[in-house]
């Protein structure tokens, strides 16, 4: 079986379904897929979003994920992994970032999925700034994704 990444950050839009036959397609080893899928919401933070816009630095933001990918490819031998991650401006209910990874047995997708999951929330070079009735934001990190990240430093998990 070939394991490799795919790592995408674009605008448009993605297919879920597509994205996951593609990853899938002629490997007869694959027995679980794990995705998730991260959309805008509708209020944050007790404010109202209107829009969300999600920055990065070309280059430097696909290293990263590749990095990302590389180590839960590395851990879970045999996985594939897909993270498509889109920037610019989003409203409530658009999709933000699909992560999808391949496994033999379930246990080890949803593993690596959460895995990538939290390195991309905590690790990954993205900035997001919300439009609110308020005014414009920029949305800190959060401690509770510093606290999943350090379940796989920590050697919990």
């Amino acid at each position: 079986m070939s394991t490799h990444s795919r790592i995408r950050v674009q605008e448009a839009d993605f297919d879920i379904s597509a994205e996951v036959a593609a990853l899938r397609a002629d490997n007869p080893k694959v027995g679980a897929i794990a995705c998730f899928v991260g959309t805008v919401r509708d209020l944050n933070e007790g404010s109202a979003v209107e829009t969300m816009e999600l920055e990065h630095y070309p280059g430097m933001t696909e290293k990263s994920l590749e990095a990302i990918a590389d180590q839960a490819r590395e851990r879970w031998r045999g996985s594939d992994v897909l993270i498509v991650h889109r920037v610019g401006k989003l409203k409530p209910l658009d999709q933000i970032v699909l992560v999808a990874t391949t496994a033999k047995h379930r246990a080890q997708a949803f593993e690596s999925c959460a895995f990538v999951m939290d390195y991309l929330k905590t690790q990954a070079p993205f900035w997001k700034k919300e439009k609110t009735e308020a005014g414009e934001r920029w949305v800190d990190a959060r401690e509770s994704d510093d606290a999943a990240l350090a379940r796989w430093q920590d050697g919990r998990s």
